[in-house]
């Protein structure tokens, strides 16, 4: 016999078979013909998987290692994306936080220099201005000294002015008792 004619006459008994399965389920009831019809297409799966493997004995294994491929692309693709995800997340976060941290660092360092620079030179120009009019002002001792020499310059005044007055009064006086 001829393998191609006995799996087309297979075939056909197979069909037939799913047809009476059909059949009985609707004349009998849903019990039987839903157990038949089960077992039909269980057998019929397992010729269709014999005949496969005898017209093509590499089936198999293409197909499991087809399944092997596509599961193990998966994992690998998920596995390499979550990792590199997270190491290029990771170092651009530390990259970025340094580089930040540095243009920061020197950006606040030049602006305080500056601004402190800026605001000592004024603090230093206040002091010297203040410095020259304390030095303007005369010191304490000199002060003394010229409150004692215009003390001294009032009381010889006020002196002679008191004796000439008293010399006066006394003119006067010694010209009134001669008078009287």
């Amino acid at each position: 016999m001829n393998p191609s004619r006995v799996d087309f006459v297979v075939d056909l008994a197979y069909g037939i078979l799913i047809f009476v399965a059909i059949a009985l389920f609707m004349i009998v009831g849903s019990s039987v013909g839903v157990a038949f019809a089960i077992g039909v297409l269980l057998s019929y799966l397992l010729h269709v998987v014999w005949k496969m493997a005898r017209f093509d004995p590499e089936w198999m294994t293409r197909e499991v290692a087809e399944t092997v491929a596509q599961t193990v692309d998966e994992t690998v693709g998920k596995t390499v994306d979550k990792e590199v995800s997270e190491t290029v997340e990771k170092t651009v976060a530390e990259t970025v936080d340094k580089e930040v941290s540095e243009t920061v660092e020197k950006t606040v360092d030049q602006t305080v220099e500056k601004t402190v620079s800026k605001e000592v030179s004024e603090v230093i120009a206040k002091l010297e201005a203040i410095n020259d009019r304390v030095d303007r002002r005369p010191r304490v001792d000199e002060v003394e000294q010229t409150i004692e020499a215009q003390t001294e310059e009032v009381e010889g005044k006020l002196e002679e002015k008191i004796e000439a007055q008293t010399e006066e009064i006394e003119t006067k006086l010694g010209v009134e008792e001669t008078d009287s």
